[in-house]
């Protein structure tokens, strides 16, 4: 053990260092990022919804989820192998909504106009996940399954995770930990509030100064003025650390193309992005930037089969 010391040392050194221009939960065991939208949004998705990567962001998100949809995500942190992020998502909602039943006295149904109301599928929607962050001497890889379930304006969701965390020389430890997710429509597609804690349990991670997975409780809002526009705001707190307060912009000058912009305060990181909609493909890229580390950069791609559930 005695040899291997100055190369566990090295690694944490210079894993600590990667950690010091993210938030305290950007990886490190913690939750991290999902999506290429919420790196470009510096992570401010806990009130996003409807999209594969919500498994990661908010598993409550999931819950709106209306088609079949896998989705990969990678990350480069800082143009360094050793920091690297992939992620393979799969949702599947469960079950259709009903259609309209005819009337009673058997005639035909009037054929009113009216606005396409949103659905979600009547039973909720799995997820899976598996991910992996960092490179030979030092790496972290997880398998979660979630499940969403949204009534009414709230959406529930719940995930269990295998994290494993290896250390080249040292071996590797396996751990559980489960996450909670809510979210809330407060205005029906205008104001929506959300919440997630992650690693409810607390999981010991190793009994050397009593190492635990963090715990980290993330709330916040997503706001819609009009159909082009959607402001975030959040706060991230890892019990052990202080808070990290984050803002999002996307604009969305036609459906198919987003921009956006964000800034997190904790680790003094400003990031922006674009999205395309390319028929069941969503591809999306972010770039973030940190003055003492540099740039990373993260890319999603997603897509969706079959009729709306």
């Amino acid at each position: 053990m005695q040899h291997c010391l100055p190369r566990y040392l090295s690694i944490i050194g210079f894993f600590s260092l990667s950690l010091a221009g993210h938030s305290a939960a950007a990886q490190g065991n913690g939750p991290g990022v999902r999506g290429a939208r919420a790196a470009g949004l510096s992570n401010a998705s806990v009130a996003l919804s409807g999209e594969v990567w919500s498994m990661g962001n908010n598993v409550a998100g999931i819950s709106e989820i209306q088609q079949p949809t896998v989705g990969f995500y990678a990350e480069n942190r800082y143009f360094s192998a050793a920091l690297n992020v992939g992620a393979l998502t799969v949702a599947l909602p469960l079950g259709r909504q009903p259609s309209a039943a005819p009337p009673a006295d058997g005639t035909a149904a009037p054929q009113v106009v009216a606005p396409a109301a949103r659905t979600w599928a009547r039973h909720g929607v799995v997820a899976f996940e598996a991910q992996r962050f960092g490179g030979t001497l030092y790496n972290e890889t997880r398998a979660g399954v979630g499940y969403g379930y949204r009534f009414g304006q709230i959406s529930l969701g719940a995930r269990v995770d295998m994290l494993q965390v290896s250390i080249e020389g040292l071996g590797s430890r396996r751990v559980a930990l489960g996450t909670l997710g809510g979210q809330i429509e407060i205005l029906p597609n205008r104001l929506t509030f959300g919440a997630s804690l992650y690693n409810l349990s607390q999981t010991k991670l190793a009994s050397y100064q009593d190492e635990r997975v963090p715990t980290v409780l993330k709330a916040g809002l997503a706001y819609r003025p009009n159909a082009q526009v959607t402001l975030l705001v959040e706060t991230e707190k890892d019990v052990e650390r202080d808070a990290n307060f984050k803002a999002g912009l996307e604009y969305r000058p036609v459906p198919v193309l987003a921009a956006r912009l964000g800034l997190a305060t904790l680790t003094e990181q400003a990031s922006a992005g674009i999205g395309v909609a390319a028929g069941a493909f969503q591809i999306d890229y972010a770039a973030a930037f940190q003055q003492a580390l540099g740039f990373s950069q993260h890319l999603s791609v997603s897509k969706s089969w079959g009729g709306r559930q």
